[in-house]
């Protein structure tokens, strides 16, 4: 059962599209299949799987792993809706600080590949939202933690809010882009 994966136009990040199959029971597929992620020239060792429940409005990132723990995440909502966002923090990149955005939903099953290089963040649309992801190179490291505004004028996302984002503390105090040091550099390992 193949996956489809599709460009963004930011190198190396994919939506990536289930082969769904269903009847009057429901439905089944494949939301992660080594091989077919080989073909699409994505050679990863997953390491942990987080799930996340969020109520309507919350915001959560921009999140990512410096350097030696990065991480890369599959991400699928698979209750609700969410805007999930990447950011493309690879120096050297043809579109470092570039954004790309797209809405995943148990409707649309959509998932997005985030290689490592990549800042995170969704906003839940619906009244609750469950996402899942999948993360590959290294386990969660306190140590290497790190966070971007979720409003960077840098970055400038278009996020899809009708009200104030309901945000952590530690997205509400997390720096601009200009005033943190960036380690990734484009053409590493996917």
């Amino acid at each position: 059962m193949p996956l489809k994966f599709k460009e963004t136009g930011i190198p190396d990040l994919l939506i990536v599209e289930p082969v769904v199959f269903g009847d009057e029971r429901g439905f089944f597929l494949e939301f992660y299949k080594r091989s077919e992620f080989l073909k699409a020239g994505i050679n990863v060792n997953f390491v942990q799987d987080n799930h996340s429940r969020s109520k309507k409005g919350v915001l959560r990132g921009l999140h990512f792993q410096e350097e030696p723990a990065a991480q890369g995440k599959l991400v699928k909502c698979i209750r609700g809706k969410i805007f999930d966002v990447a950011v493309d923090l690879r120096k050297g990149s043809p579109t470092f600080k570039k954004w790309f955005g797209i809405e995943l939903s148990e409707e649309n099953k959509l998932m997005l590949w985030i290689p490592p290089g990549f800042a995170h963040g969704f906003l839940t649309l619906s009244e609750e939202a469950e996402i899942i992801y999948k993360v590959s190179g290294s386990e969660y490291s306190p140590k290497h933690d790190r966070s971007i505004r979720w409003d960077d004028p840098e970055i400038g996302i278009a996020w899809p809010l009708d009200t104030k984002p309901i945000l952590s503390e530690k997205d509400k105090n997390a720096p601009f882009l200009k005033e943190i040091e960036i380690n990734f550099s484009f053409g590493e390992e996917k």
